[in-house]
């Protein structure tokens, strides 16, 4: 049976792995996390030699041992006792030594066999039912709660119509058990530090370690402390939080904390905390997660024509803004995921007062409004000025909203497809309905580069360079990269005219062509028709009588 061979090194130790072309995905994640010495609720990412994070499945490319690729464990629960201890002591022996001695066993037979023994599987089927009886026991979990990374890019899937749009509560229970587990990692410097930038890559990151991290923003920003938010509330508040956004193909968890990591960047490259005080970065960066909560995939245009509930209930005025922020309060009005419950009645109310105008700011029918008036205090922009203070804030969110096209390329363009796909589903919908189709939403009429090359030009530009005139440094970081995208869709909306202006040049041909051909194969005129008996002349020579 054919195997492949992976070249890589954990901590600095040079280790190789060998497994069938069919080996069980499970096996193979099972295979790099004995090779990491992880616990099974560790993260780990494998590193190509870009630098880049791949997936650790049967479809890793063959590699040599002079390009090897990278293990390493990016969060880990520094807290834990050493694997299987408490039982240890119970037992009377040493079950981390034994897992050990375990994982070596197996190892060492896919290398020298080439693949697994049917005993193998078996047994690990009987572990499984074991396990599954003992799940919930935490000292247990050397028996194989392995934390399973998906596969390939977590791209939404395109078959949202085929999903309920709210979260069940199977589905939030089992990641709420994961984070739990999760929540004491203890991330990396370098992940901490890539987290900063607005390069992150947010499809190589499950919801569960999305909790994680975001978790490492309030740690990082030293909110803790300063507002007294125990830990636990924080994490009650960021899974009622994931619970409440919605199956739905853009405006869901992986937006939230887009934005959010975004906002977090800028305020790390904008040195912002040396300029704002620990109130108003804590408005931006939960502004930003709660900015999209209970977002139904439908805009506020839709709202209004089809005279939703929400659309009576905030008479036709930013009814999904008012509606976020609506649900962004009732969660922090219970006690337990109130992370603002220990601030005086003054930071609260100032807090909510922030939040509010924060998210209503990224309706974008207030967009020229918001960015016309930052244009005119930017000449004399004070950081002490609490007017002007506003207004940067609610610019920053709305930069951090739509700010996916200053990423690189391989995030940015599969979130586009995420749009529209939402964007279509709209237009649908709207059709459907016999209401006003929302022009760019319709699938008859947008194509992806067409999308983009005018909302680049008329919205980010204008936006992102502005700010950029403030902070001269996000040149490099968001107007760059900003000035690619517009460049790479301009060239493919370009090869699209041009495959159309040569396809309907072909279909004129083959019209003209069949048409000549009509002609040809036509029958001859009536003989025994005196009105066609006379040949036809087109011109008359005068010489002739």
């Amino acid at each position: 049976m054919a195997t492949k061979i992976i070249y890589f090194t954990v901590n600095g130790r040079p280790e190789q792995a060998e497994f069938n072309f069919d080996c069980p995905s499970q096996d193979v994640k099972d295979l790099f996390r004995a090779a990491a010495e992880a616990g099974p609720h560790d993260i780990l990412k494998l590193y190509n030699t870009k630098g880049n994070i791949i997936n650790i499945s049967p479809q890793l490319e063959p590699n040599s041992p002079h390009a090897c690729y990278k293990l390493e464990v990016v969060a880990t629960d520094c807290k834990r006792e050493p694997l299987g201890a408490e039982l240890a002591v119970a037992l009377g022996f040493d079950l981390s030594s034994m897992e050990k001695r375990l994982q070596s066993l197996e190892k060492k037979i896919l290398i020298e066999a080439g693949e697994t023994p049917s005993i193998v599987y078996e047994m690990k089927d009987q572990v499984e039912l074991f396990r599954e009886k003992l799940e919930s026991v935490e000292h247990l979990s050397w028996l194989g709660l392995f934390k399973e990374l998906s596969e390939g890019k977590c791209k939404p899937s395109p078959f949202y119509h085929k999903r309920a749009l709210r979260k069940t509560r199977e589905e939030c229970e089992h990641v709420r058990e994961k984070f739990v587990q999760m929540s004491s990692l203890e991330v990396t410097e370098e992940v901490r530090q890539y987290l900063k930038t607005p390069t992150f890559d947010n499809w190589q990151w499950e919801d569960t370690e999305i909790m994680v991290l975001l978790q490492v923003m309030y740690t990082d920003l030293d909110f803790m402390p300063a507002f007294n938010i125990e830990v636990e509330v924080l994490q009650q508040f960021l899974y009622e939080v994931y619970r409440r956004y919605n199956n739905i193909p853009f405006h869901n968890f992986k937006h939230c904390f887009c934005v959010t990591q975004m906002m977090y960047g800028l305020i790390w490259l904008t040195d912002l905390r040396s300029k704002f005080d620990s109130v108003d970065l804590l408005i931006m960066l939960t502004s930003a997660v709660c900015h999209d909560l209970d977002h139904t995939g439908y805009n506020n245009a839709y709202q209004i024509n089809a005279r939703t509930e929400l659309a009576l209930r905030y008479n036709d005025i930013s009814p999904l803004e008012n509606h976020h922020c609506a649900v962004a309060f009732e969660i922090l009005e219970k006690k337990e995921s109130n992370i603002f419950r220990n601030l005086t009645t003054e930071q609260y109310k100032r807090i909510r007062e922030g939040m509010i105008k924060c998210i209503l700011a990224t309706d974008m029918t207030r967009h020229n409004d918001i960015l016309n008036k930052f244009k005119c205090i930017l000449p004399s922009f004070d950081f002490s000025n609490k007017d002007h203070k506003d207004v940067l804030m609610m610019i920053m969110i709305k930069v951090s909203d739509i700010s996916n096209e200053a990423r690189p390329m391989d995030v940015a363009e599969p979130w586009l497809d995420c749009l529209l796909q939402e964007f279509f589903n709209q237009s649908d919908m709207e059709k459907l309905e016999g209401l006003p189709v929302t022009p760019f939403m319709d699938r008859d009429k947008v194509t992806k580069p067409s999308s983009q090359t005018g909302f680049i030009r008329f919205v980010l530009f204008p936006l992102f360079m502005e700010l950029a005139n403030l902070f001269p440094c996000l040149e490099q970081h968001i107007i760059d990269p900003v000035r690619k995208a517009l460049d790479y869709y301009t060239d493919m909306e370009r090869a699209l005219d041009e495959k159309k202006l040569n396809r309907a040049q072909s279909e004129n041909v083959a019209r003209s062509k069949e048409t000549t051909q009509d002609t040809r194969e036509s029958p001859p005129p009536n003989q025994n028709n005196s009105s066609s008996s006379q040949p036809i002349r087109t011109s008359r020579n005068p010489a002739e009588p």
